[in-house]
């Protein structure tokens, strides 16, 4: 398993290996050596999570404020388009954004440290998380934000109600 940084600081790519014959494939999707020699606690994740979502939607532009949550996430089934931008205000990337394309061919893993829509027909997405969701620290940021200028592949055909009222990133009420 290949690990790679990131543009945003503190984000990480970890690339596995697929090993393909003619029954299909197997790949590692975690390794705790591996995660712990890139600087992470592989202890630290306490919950797996999973989406599903339909062609041309976006989950969220959302995250966490307050203590926030560290989560590797990757494709299960499907492609996803993950757009990250960094909206920690202390961060020297502050205000950058990256995107990227895990699917269920590379299998990539997109850590994102503390502080999508979907290409394919149907996207299960898996994340690991490690701390309990607290409700009081969500944040979402418009997925049409002009100052971001994200660049989706596909027209967005659905967003949640609570994505649709989200507020620009530099809007003062947005993070936080």
């Amino acid at each position: 398993m290949r690990v790679e940084r990131a543009a945003l600081d503190g984000v990480l790519l970890f690339t596995p290996t697929p090993h393909r014959d003619d029954r299909g494939l197997f790949t590692r999707t975690f390794d705790s050596v591996v995660t712990a020699g890139s600087g992470l606690d592989p202890t630290a994740f306490i919950q797996d999570s999973r989406s599903r979502s339909r062609r041309g939607t976006v989950r969220g532009t959302h995250g966490r404020s307050g203590r926030g949550e560290a989560e590797p996430a990757r494709c299960a089934r499907g492609a996803v388009h993950d757009v990250l931008v960094d909206v920690r205000p202390d961060s020297p990337t502050f205000g950058e954004q990256i995107s990227a394309l895990p699917d269920d061919e590379t299998f990539v893993i997109l850590h994102v440290p503390p502080g999508p829509p979907a290409p394919t027909e149907q996207t299960d997405v898996r994340y690991r998380i490690d701390r309990e969701h607290d409700p009081d620290e969500d944040m979402s940021v418009r997925y049409d934000d002009p100052d971001l200028r994200v660049h989706w592949p596909l027209p967005v055909s659905t967003i949640s109600d609570a994505g649709s009222r989200a507020r620009p990133l530099f809007d003062s009420n947005a993070v936080g």
